[in-house]
């Protein structure tokens, strides 16, 4: 696949438009994305395809407008919900594909129900005394709708006045703001005394008819006088705040906390501190008490290339992290200080340290940095010891700034994952792997070590690339993609570098990185996001993931699969690394 990217990239760069109109004179007509079949909440969709450069390609009858020179195109249609039925026509090829669209969210039945899987709870739920319960339901507009639960019976209000929003994925085309939802109704109520209430039996009724349903789960309330308490198994626990993979992540936890269980939804577990983590990443702890500690001394030391800090608890207490710009601030959940005295090493990276009690139970400490760039931090605990460590700047050599760095380069994909495609059909995979390879000889001949998550066109597992740079903990990680769109987005009309970052260390790299390609190329910006992809994630290191252009843009894909502006691309990319490190180290 990466020689048929080349061969791609050597007909997209042929010097006349004669020659290259005869390459591509016989290619065939054909669209490789959406596949024939494809259902999409999208109000639209784009066609992502290839044909002969040398005569129109007929969309619905009408003419493709921005055919490229090497016989790509990229057009966007409006979808009616339902079936729609597009066919491409040149000469005497024609070929057709079905888009469906279906309507967004919970879909109402076509006679008088509920809609499907709309009922609330609908797994099983548990909460505490004193803990807001909600019902609630989807059903037809001016209905009547009440709800009976372990004898109570509950009025569900209409609510109109609440929006439904776009997912995450729509910041990517702009079109985030929040739209009209279904009728959904709902009534809260405060959890009574401990004990079984049940499923909850829904009453609709609309125009003399009712109907009736039961809700998939069944809610229960926590005997407040019985304590949970839980371990995380896992390396790094994944918090959340709240119980699905929809909600935000928290501070991962290290393996080793504890905390007391206080509500249940599904396979999660809320956690006394707020956050909320699936049951599979710990084990309950028999006869456990309630996990409160208290903190008194905290003290420091240095070990290669990083600063530790010594918590000693006498319970390891769930925690959580803020950065800024050039503070590091560490709050210990579940815990009141009785704290006199403090002492941290002069490491040349923190100036002073401050904490203070938040009261009742937690306790906040305020690294105050000497430099504006943070270079990493792990977290660990040793028995009831936590132990943070806080990375040192690298020692950079004026005249050799990657000199004595390592940096990991993702080449993105690869083997079964194709990611995304190029009109002519030409994987993503190929086109990362390409790059990857110059912009390590590039490093490299900067002095820096270089480290491959892959080499070759093999499949590396998504939480196999932060794995590593968890267990290389490289100056930095750069993780090498092309871009696409969500079905929504216009193929023919979006191109550009662009930079993701997730943890507030990686920020200056992506915006550098994208600011220097963008002006040094004079590539088009889509833009820097702050985003939670795995690749993002890992906080040993400053790590960004970079899309360097748009695959499905016909011009745009022509540019990135030409081998002198492949090497071009690698060559600025490394100049741009190696800006960085030495503008950041002397920061």
């Amino acid at each position: 696949m990466a020689q048929w990217s080349w061969g791609a990239a050597a007909l997209a760069g042929l010097g006349t438009l004669s020659m290259t109109t005869v390459a591509w004179a016989e290619a065939p007509l054909q669209v490789v994305y959406p596949p024939d079949g494809h259902q999409t909440i999208a109000a639209q969709i784009f066609f992502i395809g290839t044909a002969a450069a040398n005569q129109p390609v007929l969309l619905n009858g009408e003419p493709i407008a921005d055919q490229s020179a090497s016989g790509h195109f990229a057009p966007t249609r409006a979808l009616e919900l339902g079936a729609n039925t597009f066919t491409f026509t040149q000469g005497e090829q024609t070929l057709s594909i079905t888009v469906t669209r279906v309507a967004p969210g919970p879909i109402l039945p076509e006679t008088l129900g509920f809609a499907a899987d709309s009922l609330v709870p609908g797994v099983n739920i548990a909460r505490q005394p004193g803990d807001w319960v909600c019902l609630g339901a989807v059903a037809p507009a001016n209905a009547t709708v009440s709800a009976t639960l372990a004898g109570e019976s509950y009025t569900l209000l209409p609510q109109g006045d609440r929006a439904d929003l776009p997912p995450n994925s729509a910041v990517l085309t702009d079109q985030a703001s929040p739209t009209a939802g279904p009728s959904r109704y709902e009534s809260c109520f405060m959890a009574p005394e401990p004990g079984n209430l049940g499923q909850p039996t829904y009453r609709l009724t609309q125009n003399g008819a009712t109907v009736t349903a039961q809700a998939s789960g069944a809610v229960s309330i926590l005997n407040p006088n019985t304590i949970a308490v839980v371990e995380i198994t896992a390396a790094a626990g994944v918090a959340r705040t709240g119980p699905s993979t929809d909600y935000s992540r928290l501070t991962p936890l290290p393996q080793g906390t504890r905390a007391r269980v206080t509500g249940r939804e599904g396979d999660w577990l809320r956690l006394d501190y707020g956050g909320w983590i699936r049951a599979s990443e710990t084990q309950a702890v028999d006869g456990g008490a309630l996990p409160r500690s208290l903190i008194r001394g905290v003290t420091s030391r240095q070990v290669p290339g990083w600063t530790e800090i010594y918590f000693p608890l006498q319970v390891s207490v769930p925690v959580s992290i803020q950065q800024d710009t050039d503070t590091f601030t560490l709050t210990l959940h579940n815990t009141v200080p009785q704290t006199d005295t403090i002492y941290v090493t002069d490491d040349g990276l923190v100036e002073r340290l401050d904490w203070n009690p938040v009261l009742p139970d937690q306790a906040q400490y305020r690294f105050h940095l000497k430099t504006d760039q943070q270079w990493g931090y792990k977290l660990r605990y040793e028995g009831t010891t936590l132990i943070l460590s806080l990375r040192q700047p690298p020692a950079v050599q004026v005249s050799r700034p990657l000199a004595g760095t390592t940096i990991l380069v993702d080449p993105g994909h690869g083997g079964d994952e194709l990611g995304s495609r190029g009109p002519d059909g030409t994987p993503e995979k190929a086109v990362n792997l390409t790059v990857s390879r110059l912009l390590q000889t590039a490093l490299e001949a900067r002095g820096a070590t270089v480290i491959m998550t892959r080499t070759d066109d093999s499949t590396v597992g998504v939480n196999d690339r932060p794995a590593q740079i968890n267990q290389v903990e490289p100056t930095l990680a750069l993780s090498i993609h092309y871009n696409a769109l969500p079905d929504a987005g216009d193929a023919e009309n979006t191109a550009g570098i662009g930079a993701f970052w997730f943890n507030t260390q990686s920020h200056s790299l992506a915006q550098f990185l994208h600011d220097y390609l963008v002006t040094e190329l004079d590539r088009p910006s889509y833009g820097v996001f702050w985003n939670n992809l795995a690749l993002t994630r890992p906080h040993v290191a400053p790590s960004v993931l970079l899309e360097l252009g748009f695959m499905i843009n016909p011009t745009e894909f022509e540019w990135i699969v030409d081998p002198q502006e492949q090497a071009k691309l690698a060559e600025t990319l490394a100049e741009g690394v190696e800006l960085w490190v030495r503008q950041a180290a002397e920061e």
